[in-house]
């Protein structure tokens, strides 16, 4: 979680930076030393008897963190939160220990651990299969956060964050453009062109006594080049319960509304809050109309899988249902009543996992953990990779770039200690250079992204101004 969340999208051509035809010859040196040469590679699938590589010659991320995650058993929030009840979190100051070693500007980048459901979206003929690959997409993009209770740190004003995947067909930048209130711009691109996804994000967070409410504002927009399409939708509130003692957990909740601007198709997803006894907990509903009626019905889980049914099967399927629950209606039991006036807001039991109606058809499931996950801030394999600095990457990457920041290196390598300094000294060092700029009278310049106007929602937005992939870096700040 970073402080505010504002979902707005960068609306550009290709050809600003240079990426109309092939790649670039600085791209072509980022691809030689991230991709290693199948070539070279023996039958073992190692590289110089270290390194693994695929088959295909994309090179294998790395499985683990360096070191373990540190306890949080031994410390407390209260004495920071208890005077903020009400109050939006962006000027507080969090211990180290209750971050995740990642950037904000990382944790955005997850969105696109899923992006073969863009792919779907982009190969189908059918605009209903593309809603449905949209929407499936859309939820996917929170389904990193279950069990994701460690805070990803504020990015630094100026603070970037590329990621090229070759093997999963796109490339991706993003900007911290604003520190007060703090404002994440990111811009994405299919390689194959045929897709731009981008936005700028700052949730609203409250802190509600025993929970932290992060509150999404503005809309991510998804533009498919080949169907000339755009959709754009809004993130549901997060909301992460026992801050303040018990165990942690989260849930999603609130109304989606994802809108094709050139159709005028809708798909509507109701996030469910999890409810007095905890039915509802993680379940996701919904449905996609045209201008005249429904045309499908969208169930299931953002933990786990998402299923869809024609209308007619959904409501006979839930008919029968309710008769047959009316004949087995369950009282409360104890513990459940007992929780109610338990100091800490003790998670729901997680309910059976979502009930399959026949003849419906898979939009998504979730990918499986690495067996250690629990013990790396439950990140899933793609977020473990997010932070790999391979040797040689300094040369390549902006000044700027996340992975550079040596209080999340620090973090991530299990020395708390230092990390914690060197987030102190950061900070320190931005509110310095922030006084600097006020005394001469200086206004801070973005370099990758520009306000605007959102041309599909008429909204304000921050635009990507294009050139990050020529790579040339000379006028970047030092934040670091």
């Amino acid at each position: 979680m970073n402080s505010e969340e504002e979902f707005y999208d960068a609306v550009t051509g290709f050809d600003s930076d240079n990426s109309s035809g092939d790649f670039s010859e600085a791209n072509h040196k980022v691809a030689e030393m991230l991709d290693l040469d199948p070539h070279q590679s023996n039958r073992t699938g190692k590289h110089n008897g270290e390194t693994e590589i695929q088959e295909n010659g994309i090179k294998r991320h790395r499985t683990s963190l360096p070191a373990p995650m540190f306890s949080r058993s031994d410390f407390s929030v209260w004495s920071i939160l208890k005077k903020c009840i009400g109050l939006e979190l962006s000027k507080i100051t969090m211990p180290i220990v209750f971050n995740e070693p990642l950037s904000f500007l990382q944790r955005i980048t997850e969105y696109m651990e899923h992006i073969y459901l863009i792919n779907k979206a982009c190969s189908h003929a059918d605009p209903l299969e593309r809603m449905q690959a949209v929407a499936a997409f859309a939820v996917s993009a929170v389904a990193s956060q279950w069990e994701r209770t460690g805070k990803p740190f504020n990015p630094l004003l100026g603070e970037t964050y590329e990621l090229t995947r070759e093997d999963l067909g796109f490339r991706f930048i993003s900007e911290q453009v604003s520190h007060h209130p703090p404002i994440s711009a990111f811009y994405s691109e299919g390689l194959n062109k045929d897709f731009i996804f981008h936005g700028s994000i700052y949730p609203k967070l409250k802190f509600w006594g025993k929970s932290i409410e992060a509150e999404p504002r503005g809309t991510i927009t998804l533009e498919l080049l080949k169907h000339n399409e755009a959709y754009t939708w809004t993130n549901p509130t997060c909301c992460v319960h026992n801050v303040i003692i018990g165990k942690l957990w989260l849930e999603q909740y609130g109304m989606v509304e994802i809108v094709n601007h050139s159709t005028g198709d809708k798909c509507v997803l109701n996030f469910k809050p999890c409810g007095l006894f905890g039915k509802e907990l993680h379940r996701v509903e919904g449905y996609i109309q045209d201008k005249k009626k429904k045309l499908c019905i969208i169930y299931g889980k953002w933990t786990e899988c998402l299923w869809c049914t024609d209308p007619t099967t959904y409501e006979t399927y839930k008919k029968n249902e309710k008769r047959g629950g009316e004949q087995k209606k369950l009282k409360p039991s104890e513990d459940v009543i007992k929780s109610e006036n338990d100091e800490a807001d003790d998670m729901p039991e997680v309910q059976d996992t979502v009930q399959f109606i026949p003849g419906s058809k898979l939009l998504w499931r979730i990918n499986c953990r690495p067996p250690n996950s629990s013990q790396m801030y439950n990140f899933t394999s793609f977020a473990v990779s997010l932070n790999e600095l391979e040797k040689g990457m300094e040369a390549i990457l902006a000044p700027t770039d996340c992975r550079l920041r040596p209080d999340i290196r620090n973090m991530e390598n299990g020395n708390m200690d230092v990390a914690s300094k060197e987030k102190e000294r950061l900070e320190e060092k931005q509110r310095a250079a922030r006084k600097e700029r006020a005394k001469d009278e200086v206004e801070w310049h973005t370099r990758w992204f520009h306000q605007g106007t959102n041309p599909y929602t008429g909204t304000s937005d921050w635009l990507y101004s294009g050139g990050y992939f020529d790579r040339n870096f000379s006028d970047c700040p030092d934040i670091y």
